[in-house]
């Protein structure tokens, strides 16, 4: 049985100034002078570092050691047991040469000399605090104040105010000051409590944030000396924000921890907001503290079955009112935020434990009472696509926040690792086969059929309708998702796109009076270029595809904005790429309507490399195959080739089931943090406006009349 006492976790401080989880492991001293940690999980080494005898080692909260190896490198030593911690921190003193009973071991290398010197001579004489009386807080104030630039004066006015039950004595003085209306007296304490807190001591901490205190430090935080009124901190905290039991929490410590890590939080978001790098810096062991916190409460939870099991029972439960269940979920979106402090592996299995107590079953049920979606489906996906289509917010802000967790359910590279191409490929033809049709109804419903009179190849775009705001920008959100999917799917898409001509259809979208879309529907044409597949340069030949494309910059007339160079960009990278096929249609069909944009040299490039090839044809070097077989050969021999490597096999709807279980848990979570979150709106697009407004206004010249007029 491994030793618990020198069970910890490993930490880093990331740029964010956030803690992340490394790992979770066994520290020993594989030297005199080293600590290394060996991860419990497969062995590998998780830590080595040499405690250097010019390092400033800190001790928080009993069982956490802190430490900074490098300029923005900290690290810290979470232990699972207190005794673990002391005889790691004991170790570390010896190699320094310090007192055990010190909670930090070095001064910072930034002080000055006169500074250092101040500190020596000081150092064999105990700091002593003034009266904790009204008539000597201003005194108190002053000492606090000077102490902050030196990490020895702070270590021992924190001594001293530990040592002598200050802290709790000078929250009598606040009650007293209060009660007596003594506004100079409650300004004065406001500046020491927040000096306290800046002090950066985790054992002052423990002592402020106590259950008998932590109301008060709020209360001392209101009087704020530049504030003509105190704020109503408490007041918030005892009346506005109520703790709602879901379900009865029967262990009191966790009860406690959930309260003491709300009002901190609330202390450090809302009261303290920092100013400055230089208070931020103070204050780290806060954000520690809050960190901490959320491990353990999130350990907790997880452990307690028979809690978890009674909340999704009432979350399942048909019985269940509609704002009980919204309460639960409310809990679940907190409790899952809470989980992004666990390492990975641990966070994996937090969500394998919620997979296995059924939370994707309990998400239909939510996501369908929502009344968002009238008909309840049988495939997840599904109930979160529907969703995103019928957001009634005009602005779609919650559709915004659903096509980033269908974007990230949708990339195979979510699923658990290990998973086999073949594993990938089956989610894949699973989503194609049953929810795919439904991601795109709404845009093959808005963009028109062809005329059955066109002749074949022919390109001639049709109207949007409807056009309006919403619309667009529910088609906007949907383009971004069939982008990626040419990004990520392959064979896929590219099947998808090809049998139904989607590519075709969503070019008609180049004529929407909303340019950013306009601007969609061209990204989604460039990614499929940007892939530089013969098959898709095939495709997009046969059906005369860059016809509307070219008519939009036409139409575009002498406007030099962003659809301007976005097709200008879309052409220039043919070119470089030397696209062959591409460039060969271009300049059969187009040289004409493009020979006048002489602004850019891209069409005479175009030009340029077509005239070079024919004259490599000519001398027998050509590299472009041009044989007579037709594309409509090369397309049927590509349809029942292998697909791509990927394993494809035909899944029934029952492997759905099997295939959720497989998938990241994570990915599915996210619905929880969209359920309740604010509406907001799509970004604001500066100049669409005001070309939308000009358009109706006056029509822009065109540089050339649009192809097929």
């Amino acid at each position: 049985m491994s030793d618990t006492r020198r069970r910890v976790k490993v930490y880093t401080l990331n740029e964010e100034r956030q803690w992340e989880d490394r790992g979770t492991g066994h520290v020993c001293c594989s030297e005199p002078d080293s600590l290394t940690v060996t991860g419990e999980a497969d062995g590998s080494l998780l830590l080595e570092s040499k405690i250097n005898p010019d390092t400033a080692y800190q001790k928080q909260q009993d069982t956490l050691i802190v430490w900074s190896e490098a300029e923005n490198y900290d690290l810290a030593l979470s232990f699972q047991e207190k005794a673990g911690c002391d005889e790691i921190w004991e170790k570390i003193c010896q190699v320094q040469g310090k007192d055990p009973s010190v909670e930090i071991t070095q001064d910072p290398g930034d002080e000055s000399e006169e500074e250092r010197l101040e500190d020596m001579l000081e150092s064999g004489h105990p700091l002593e605090l003034p009266p904790c009386e009204p008539g000597c807080l201003e005194e108190l104030e002053e000492l606090v104040m000077s102490v902050l630039p030196s990490p020895v004066r702070r270590e021992k006015l924190a001594l001293a105010l530990l040592s002598s039950g200050y802290i709790r004595k000078l929250l009598q003085l606040f009650r007293a000051s209060e009660e007596e209306g003594d506004r100079r007296g409650l300004q004065q304490l406001h500046q020491i409590v927040r000096g306290l807190l800046l002090l950066n001591k985790a054992t002052l901490l423990e002592v402020m944030f106590s259950d008998d205190c932590i109301m008060d430090v709020v209360g001392c935080l209101e009087y704020e000396p530049a504030l003509l009124q105190p704020k109503s901190h408490r007041q918030f905290l005892t009346e506005t924000a109520r703790f709602r039991e879901v379900i009865p929490i029967r262990d009191s410590e966790l009860r406690q921890k959930i309260h003491q890590t709300y009002r901190v939080q609330y202390i450090q978001d809302i009261i303290l907001p920092t100013h400055s790098v230089l208070e931020d810096n103070f204050l780290s062991t806060l954000s520690s503290f809050i960190f901490f916190n959320k491990v353990e409460i999130v350990s907790m939870l997880q452990e307690d079955e028979k809690f978890l099991t009674e909340v999704f029972a009432q979350l399942t439960d048909e019985a269940t009112e509609d704002s009980k269940r919204r309460e639960l979920v409310n809990f679940f979106k907190e409790f899952c935020a809470f989980s992004q402090t666990l390492q990975p592996q641990n966070r994996d299995a937090f969500f394998k434990t919620l997979a296995n107590l059924g939370i994707l079953p309990a998400l239909e049920i939510v996501m369908v009472s929502s009344g968002c979606v009238c008909v309840q489906d049988v495939l997840l996906i599904n109930v979160v696509i529907k969703q995103m289509i019928c957001d009634s917010d005009p602005e779609l802000g919650g559709a915004v926040q659903l096509m980033g967790l269908l974007r990230t359910l949708m990339d195979p590279e979510n699923m658990l690792a290990p998973a086999s191409k073949a594993e990938k490929s089956e989610f894949l033809s699973f989503f194609y086969k049953y929810c795919m049709h439904v991601l795109t109804a709404p845009l093959l419903a808005n963009t028109g059929e062809e005329d059955p009179d066109m002749t074949e190849g022919a390109a001639k775009p049709n109207p949007v309708c409807p056009d309006n705001f919403q619309t667009a920008q529910l088609l906007a959100l949907i383009l971004e998702l069939l982008t990626f999917c040419v990004e990520h799917h392959t064979y896929h898409i590219k099947s998808y796109i090809m049998t139904r001509d989607l590519l075709r259809r969503v070019l008609t979208l180049m004529n929407s009076r909303h340019s950013f879309l306009a601007l969609c529907a061209l990204r989604f044409m460039r990614r499929i270029i940007g892939l530089k597949d013969e098959y898709y340069n095939r495709y997009i030949v046969k059906g005369n595809l860059f016809e509307p494309v070219i008519n939009a910059l036409l139409d575009n007339g002498t406007r030099y904005n962003l659809l301007n160079s976005a097709i200008i960009e879309l052409f220039e990278f043919i070119r470089v790429e030397d696209i062959r096929s591409l460039i060969a249609h271009i300049v059969d069909n187009f040289s004409t309507a493009l020979e006048s944009i002489e602004y850019v040299q891209t069409f005479k490039g175009l030009k340029g490399r077509y005239e070079q090839e024919k004259q490599r044809q000519s001398r027998g070097f050509s590299r472009y195959r041009r044989d007579g077989r037709s594309f409509q050969e090369d397309e049927d021999t590509w349809l029942n080739e292998d697909e791509e490597d990927e394993g494809v096999t035909d899944k029934s709807k029952s492997d759905y089931g099997t295939f959720m279980e497989s998938e990241k848990g994570a990915c599915a979570l996210l619905i929880l943090f969209v359920l309740c979150a604010p509406q907001t709106g799509l970004v604001d697009y500066p100049d669409d406006e005001d070309e939308e407004e000009s358009a109706d206004e006056e029509q822009s010249p065109r540089k050339r009349p649009r192809l097929g007029s």
